[in-house]
């Protein structure tokens, strides 16, 4: 991450062990950074799942058959052993 400064946080020793990890740290800073200085446009995610129901409308579907189809993937995912 450019223009980052290092700092130090109390934690418990499980996060502190996860910590140590520098792509887990990496992922961490960044997350921290965007909860104190959220940015005022859409996240990435946010605009990803816009244009997905945006292409889905433009092939016919409702609201109401996204949200379906999004809850019957969840589901899968959470019958899933893999998941």
């Amino acid at each position: 991450m450019p223009d980052t400064v290092p700092v130090t946080i109390e934690v418990e020793p499980g996060a502190a062990a996860a910590l140590g990890d520098p792509r887990t740290r990496a992922a961490m800073g960044r997350l921290v950074s965007r909860v104190l200085n959220p940015r005022p446009d859409p996240s990435e995610l946010a605009q990803a799942i816009t244009a997905a129901k945006a292409e889905g409308r433009a092939a016919g579907l409702t609201d109401t058959d996204i949200d379906a189809e999004l809850a019957a993937y969840n589901a899968e995912r959470r019958d899933s052993p893999s998941a």
